[in-house]
């Protein structure tokens, strides 16, 4: 007997895409922003800050510590961030691609 999927991980599954979805049709930086403003608290907005400053030095292969010295943020953050570039689902590597294409790009 096929079983029905749960309707809770459904729902949210499907509340994850719309999220998704009002992120990208947002072009200008400040209007991202000021949407995450609104949708997180600023605690999750430091934490979500913090991982992403982590991303370019481990993936220039800054060692924990140095990372940790240079940006504040624990090596249990970090760690996680590396694990995430690791075994995630690749969004980390996405953006990081696609944020330096851009920034080449500016500066030609």
């Amino acid at each position: 007997m096929k079983r029905k999927p749960d309707p809770d991980l459904q729902t949210a599954s499907e509340s994850i895409q719309a999220l998704a979805q009002s992120l990208a049709v947002l072009s200008r930086p400040e209007d991202v922003r000021a949407f995450l403003q609104d949708l997180c608290t600023p605690a999750e907005l430091e934490a979500m800050a913090d991982r992403w400053r982590v991303v370019p030095l481990l993936l220039k292969g800054v060692p924990y510590r140095e990372i940790h010295e240079l940006t504040q943020v624990s090596v249990t953050t970090i760690g996680r961030v590396a694990r995430t570039l690791e075994t995630g689902s690749g969004g980390y590597a996405i953006a990081a691609r696609s944020q330096k294409s851009r920034t080449s790009t500016a500066s030609h």
